[in-house]
This record gives C-alpha cells, sequence and structure tokens, in this order.
C-alpha cells in the first residue's frame, strides 16, 4: 500500500490508514505461529464468524498437505473469500445470516456440534473463532424457537446494550455457546484460534466464547432482560431463574488441556494504522482500542477532541492522527409518523455525531468504518466526515440533527457520496476511527 499526502488528499490518506488495520488483521498473516502439532488421530476444523471463511483458508494452506484435515465452519453471506489458485478445499465453508440469524446458522450449528460426537484423545478440534460467531452459530435452547431466538436477538440489537450484555444473553439461550461446544468435544484437545472484536479481548465475550468458560449467570442475563424490557417466553425465564440454563464455569474438568490464542486484535490494528500514519510524517496517537457507549455521544467526544488540537494545539499538536477503537451501541428510536426506516450501523452514526460536534471544523476529516468492511446491514464500511459534510448536506436539504433522530447515517452520506465501501474485508477487528488534523 502506498500513502497518499494527507493534505492534498485527506480521504485517499484516511482510506490508506483503513487498509493498513485491515491488512494487520487478516488471518493468513497471522495463523501460522499458533497451529498446534498434527496429532496422532483426526483433526476437525470447526468455527463461527464473519473471518470464517479466511481462518479456514488460512488453516488449509498452513497445515501440511500430507496430514489429515476435515471440518465445517460457517461465515456471513458473501464473506466467503476467494479461493487462492491450487489451494485444494479440505474444510466446508457455509454461508449463514448475520446480525438475525437464520435456519442457515441454526443447520451448521447441529451439524457442528454432531461433528464433535465419537471424538477420542488422539483427536484435536481446532476452533475458529470470530465476531458474528453469535448470530451465526445459532442452537436455541430447549423450548426456544428459532423464530423466539430471531425476535430476542433484534430486541438487543436494539436496545443499546453492549456487545458484553448481549453475548451474556446469548450464551445461556443457546445449546452451543458459553462454553458448551468445548465441553461437547470431550476428550479430544481443543485449541481456539480467535480474532477479537471486543473491547478488552475477553474470549469468552468474542462470539459468546463457545470454547471457553462462562463466568456469568442465569441471573445475570435475566437481570439484562430485564433492564432492557426484552420478553422472552415465560418458560425460559423459569429456566433462567432456576438456574437450569446455566453454562460450564471457569474451573471446569471439561476445559482441560485446552489452549486459546488470540491471533489478531483491535489494538494490533490500531498501531498497523498508527504506523503508516508515522511513515507519512505526521504523529499518531491512539485514543484507545476499547471505546463504548452511544455512537453518536462518542463522535461528539471525539469532535471535542479535535477541536481542542485543532484550535488550541492541546493535547496534541497538528498535523496529527488519531485512532480509536473498540465497539460502541446505536440504540434505535422509535419512528416518527411518515418516517422512512432509517438505515446505517454504528460507524456511520459516529460520523453524524461527529460532524454535528465538529460544526464544519477547518482543517479536521475523519473515517470511521466497521473493520469487517459492513456498517450494520448494509453494504457500506462506514462514512467520512469533511469541513464541509454539513454544508453540503444543508444544500441538499438535509440536517444532520434529523437523521439522527431516525438512526439514517446511511441516508445521510449516501447522497454526500461519503459512504466508504470496501465490500467484505474477511477479517473483523470491530470498530475503526480515524482523525486527520491538518
Amino acid at each position: 500500500m502506498t500513502a497518499t499526502n494527507p493534505a492534498a488528499d485527506p480521504r485517499a490518506f484516511l482510506e490508506h490508514l483503513y487498509q493498513a488495520a485491515v491488512q494487520r488483521a487478516l488471518p493468513l498473516h497471522n495463523t501460522e505461529a499458533h497451529l498446534p502439532p498434527v496429532p496422532k488421530g483426526r483433526t476437525i476444523v470447526l468455527g463461527a464468524g464473519k473471518a470464517g471463511g479466511s481462518m479456514a483458508q488460512a488453516v488449509e494452506a498452513l497445515w501440511p498437505a500430507d496430514a489429515p484435515l476435515e471440518g465445517l465452519v460457517v461465515t456471513r453471506y458473501h464473506h466467503i473469500p476467494p479461493r487462492p489458485a491450487g489451494l485444494p478445499q479440505r474444510i466446508e465453508i457455509v454461508e449463514a445470516a448475520h446480525p438475525v440469524p437464520d435456519a442457515a446458522g441454526l443447520a451448521a450449528a447441529q451439524r457442528i456440534l454432531q461433528m464433535t460426537q465419537g471424538l477420542t484423545k488422539d483427536d484435536l478440534v481446532l476452533c475458529l473463532i470470530s465476531g458474528g460467531g453469535s448470530a451465526l452459530l445459532t442452537l436455541p435452547a430447549d423450548g426456544l424457537s428459532l423464530e423466539d431466538k430471531q425476535a430476542i436477538n433484534k430486541a438487543l440489537l436494539n436496545s443499546g446494550a453492549n456487545i458484553g450484555e448481549m453475548n451474556c444473553v446469548r450464551k445461556h439461550l443457546s445449546r452451543i455457546k458459553g462454553g458448551r461446544l468445548a465441553a461437547a468435544c470431550a476428550p479430544a484437545a481443543v485449541v481456539t484460534l480467535t480474532i477479537s472484536d471486543v473491547p478488552g479481548d475477553d474470549p469468552s465475550v468474542i462470539a459468546s466464547g463457545p470454547t471457553v468458560p462462562d463466568a456469568s449467570s442465569c441471573a445475570d442475563a435475566l437481570a439484562i432482560l430485564k433492564r432492557y424490557n426484552i420478553d422472552i417466553p415465560a418458560a425460559l425465564t423459569a429456566q433462567l431463574e432456576s438456574g437450569a440454563l446455566e453454562t460450564p464455569k471457569p474451573g471446569d474438568k471439561a476445559f482441560d488441556g485446552h489452549a486459546v490464542h488470540m491471533i489478531a486484535t483491535p489494538q494490533q490494528s490500531l498501531e498497523a494504522a498508527a504506523t503508516a500514519a508515522r511513515a507519512a510524517g505526521l504523529a499518531a496517537y491512539i485514543l484507545s482500542d476499547e471505546m463504548e457507549g452511544e455512537s453518536r455521544e462518542v463522535g461528539k467526544v471525539h469532535a471535542a477532541l479535535a477541536r481542542a488540537v485543532a484550535l488550541h494545539g492541546q493535547p496534541f499538536s497538528r498535523p496529527c492522527v488519531i485512532l480509536s477503537g473498540g465497539e460502541t451501541t446505536v440504540t434505535v428510536r422509535p419512528r416518527q409518523p411518515g418516517d422512512a426506516k432509517g438505515r446505517g450501523g454504528r460507524a456511520g452514526e459516529f460520523c453524524m455525531g461527529l460532524a454535528l460536534g465538529l460544526q464544519g471544523q477547518p482543517g479536521v476529516y475523519a473515517l470511521a468504518a466497521d473493520t469487517d468492511g459492513i456498517d450494520g446491514m448494509e453494504d457500506n464500511a462506514g462514512a467520512f466526515v469533511a469541513p464541509d459534510t454539513l454544508k453540503r448536506a444543508i444544500a441538499k436539504g438535509m440536517k444532520v440533527d434529523r437523521y439522527l433522530d431516525r438512526n439514517d447515517a446511511y441516508g445521510y452520506f449516501e447522497p454526500l457520496g461519503d459512504l466508504v465501501v470496501t465490500g467484505p474485508t474477511h477479517t473483523n477487528v470491530n470498530d475503526f476511527r480515524a482523525l486527520l488534523i491538518l
């Protein structure tokens, strides 16, 4: 990747930083050092997540050609990367829906659980886990239908709950998440390779931790459902209250001898972007890889920081790049009569809040995008903000606060030509945000 001149083409430069972050998180660059030795028995690869296809291909490329290899991985629709020429397929890759699960994800989860039957202590299960696995690996608890699970998932997504809260609920309403997949693999050895898309890089939160112990409880899940006024069938409430849906806990012998390796993290990607910025002669500062909160409010806070740098040279001197990551949330507001349904995701909502807070501040440009290439459920990765964003929007009769009211980032940035469209990147280390202050 060749960097453009930041001042001559700020948007191209910010896109260059985004690509540097994505490249750092691609599985083929990060897998080899964490592969275990070939076992005496079978090697079965099981996995789920938006990076599942590229993780499976990395294992196929790196695993000895003369060693047995089989398995099944589920990824999001249209997230299977092109197969490299000459690479034989030894791991089946299937597709399912995200962020709301569908019948294809249910079928894949059932098959994955079935493949754990009959394993021995001489066998190895290599689990490939990445963000998005919670929706893709869906196997509802007994008494919960797929339709019920879909409704609960939609309610969680719209509630403003953070990723840890959502995944706590998902674990306890599943027959495969929250360590249950690893428990089903006994007595085989289990090695988990994971790509983090969560603040803090906690493997028990990534994809709802299907292969690691779960320290949360049924009571925690029930409290979250009550906090966000999310209804579930009465029979499930009773099971949560009784503890019947409890997950395997730390210290459980089911996890003896298991290993977990974090092969890519948000912090590593932010550091790669910072290195790219410095190579272009700019100072670069990473605020945090764990930022959470309402996307629009996080955008306004970033705007205040950028204005302080631009106007006062504090806390950083310009020109510089400010980077951050994490997983923000979008609480979907009730639509007003006559309003079209809002379209967008966390990155776009952040950019609207940022533009509102910047108020056209000269010399400040920004890009926010999801590192999987998809912001929410749309076809864009995120959006771009420039000093004239608000002015150009007003010229088209668009006021940013009106679009914020209906969570319509896509509708705001598309007419401006400021959507960032990359297509699926085949990895996922969550939100990426870069502010360029000239």
